[in-house]
């Protein structure tokens, strides 16, 4: 039996602009009910990946498929009012001249019995009904984006393209509309393809995540699996803070104040950099930072001096001074954890937590 096609493909997009390469061999496959999300720093190339799909900008190289048809290759092209993709963009782009009703029905044909009923189907389903006759100045910001929403459905659209629709909204209202969202879209059996740069947003509403920098796809996979398998160094420091610490390789190991790392597949003489994040840096709270270091199952322990403090909300966040050669060292610590600047500490690490990579 064949394989289903995925809803939307991309085959190795690449984008120059004046001779820079902004988008530079882009593939990636979104199923139908599926979530993706580009996620990357502005300017690394996801928007433009975006208005390619579209048809609002042509690629330079590659091909882009839809259920399994070619709609545009370098020769080739489907209009984009042909591609049955919808698009929703931050601004939300709504008529300030027509009313909520009419915004919705504006893409769509057939007798008004027909487009009357859809935007009434439509209207409940975000949860507005009755707001036919409003005009966009009279909504909320959430209101406004789930008008957007409807508009961008009314036709059906196989695909949804979402250029950080949410940022707009303030974080009040951001959770929860962003998951209604969705939900409606999942609900419709929609491929979504999101562009977001805030790696929260990207955790909590994707099933898959593509990992853009410097115009590439740098890694793709599952939340979860982008989250504890990054790619490199950067990966890491995109999701969280970071603490980094610089060793050389000798004898497949890595020697540090933290004890020994296996480096199996290093050359002896090349530098590596053990990564670990601050959740997982733990601080003996049972020594007052004076004496040997303590013994521990797993490694030694280093002494920093704390620089600063800071209470977060659910967590403190700690500064150290590494004794060893005075970096600075990040640990967070549940509740309040406040110590004064100066007091020594013995610092432990998850090493099963810990990432290493080799210095490029």
């Amino acid at each position: 039996m064949p394989e289903t096609p995925p809803r939307l493909e991309t085959k190795n997009l690449m984008r120059r602009y004046e001779g820079r390469v902004v988008v530079d061999d882009v593939s990636l496959k979104v199923q139908p009910g599926q979530v993706t999300c580009l996620l990357g720093p502005s300017g690394c190339g996801k928007s433009t990946t975006l208005r390619m799909i579209a048809g609002v900008e042509m690629q330079d190289e590659g091909e882009i498929w839809v259920d399994g048809n070619l709609v545009c290759d370098t020769v080739f092209r489907v209009p984009p009012e042909r591609r049955n993709i919808g698009l929703m963009f931050q601004d939300f782009a709504l008529f300030p001249h027509l009313q909520v009703g009419e915004n919705i029905a504006f893409g769509l044909s057939g007798e008004k019995a027909q487009k009357d009923a859809r935007v009434g189907e439509l209207l409940e389903r975000v949860g507005l009904e009755g707001y036919a006759r409003k005009y966009p100045h009279e909504l909320s910001g959430g209101e406004q984006q789930r008008v957007a929403l409807a508009r961008a459905l009314a036709p059906r659209p196989r695909i949804m393209l979402m250029d950080e629709p949410f940022s707009g909204l303030d974080n009040r209202l951001r959770d929860g509309i962003r998951d209604e969202t969705l939900d409606v879209l999942r609900e419709a059996d929609t491929a979504v393809l999101l562009v977001t740069h805030e790696p929260e947003e990207a955790m909590r509403m994707a099933d898959n995540i593509a990992l853009m920098r410097h115009g590439r796809i740098v890694q793709q996979g599952a939340p979860y699996n982008i989250y504890n398998a990054p790619a490199d160094r950067d990966a890491v420091a995109f999701f969280s803070d970071i603490n980094v610490i610089r060793a050389e390789v000798s004898g497949a190991l890595a020697q540090t104040p933290f004890g020994q790392f296996l480096a199996p597949a290093i050359s002896d003489g090349q530098s590596v950099d053990i990564v670990i994040r601050p959740q997982h840096v733990k601080i003996d709270f049972d020594r007052n930072g004076v004496g040997p270091s303590p013994t521990i199952s797993d490694g030694t322990a280093a002494r920093g001096q704390v620089q600063r403090a800071r209470f977060m909300g659910s967590e403190s966040l700690v500064e150290f001074r590494m004794d060893h050669d005075g970096s600075i060292f990040k640990a967070t610590v549940p509740a309040v954890f406040l110590p004064k600047p100066g007091t020594p500490l013995w610092l432990m690490i998850r090493r099963d937590k810990c990432f290493l990579f080799p210095v490029e």
